[in-house]
């Protein structure tokens, strides 16, 4: 489900990521430490694969949960995330039971990919988010860039945090290599998928 816009009669937004360093404690972010879950109506996970060598097909994930656990050294924290194989979504039919056959990610098989960080790191004004993705039964090593983009007051109560993720993966890396010759050369699709997160997380409630 595409992010659904609301209207906001005030928003109080704190941005303090600090230029040209990233900071590594929750406190200077104004994040609270504890598990903040993921907002699954506020936020999207969604790839892009080129398409006959001329063009791009987005597609999404409709159905997810997970969470971000902050410490107060953010380097310390944690991501981890549950996506419903089966949800995948390129607004075309045909494709998307294409891609949930065995020739892509066997969602019967395979009814879930999962995420689990393993470390953050910074990066100049941002971070690296490395973690285990497990997809169409095979675990690899990824590496997303992480942007914090900061902390809001919402109106209907609570408190939320945004973030931006985008990395890649490759198709064969995860044994789907499923692909046909084009007649003037080059193949259907690419082998390079590239990812992009739009996370809105609430933060944990006082105890």
């Amino acid at each position: 489900m595409r992010t659904q816009l609301c209207l906001y009669i005030s928003v109080t937004v704190q941005r303090r990521k600090v230029k040209n360093m990233s900071a590594t404690t929750a406190s200077a972010l104004g994040l609270k430490t504890g598990v903040w879950e993921i907002d699954p109506v506020h936020s999207t996970v969604e790839f892009l694969v080129k398409h006959l060598v001329v063009s791009k097909v987005r597609g999404r994930f409709n159905e997810f949960s997970g969470s971000v656990t902050i410490a107060e050294n953010l380097l310390d924290s944690q991501v981890n995330a549950t996506i419903a194989t089966a949800s995948i979504f390129t607004n075309q039919e045909m494709r998307d039971n294409h891609l949930r056959s065995g020739d892509f990610l066997d969602a019967e098989s395979y009814p879930t990919i999962t995420f689990n960080s393993t470390s953050v790191e910074a990066s100049g004004g941002d971070y690296v988010l490395n973690g285990d993705l497990t997809m169409h039964g095979v675990t690899k090593g990824v590496s997303l860039n992480l942007e914090f983009n900061g902390v809001a007051a919402h109106p209907m109560g609570g408190v939320r945090a945004g973030f931006t993720a985008t990395g890649s993966i490759s198709r064969k890396d995860f044994g789907m290599e499923y692909n046909a010759p084009l007649e003037a050369g080059g193949v259907l699709l690419s082998d390079k998928i590239t990812i992009e997160l739009e996370i809105q997380a609430t933060q944990p409630e006082e105890a």
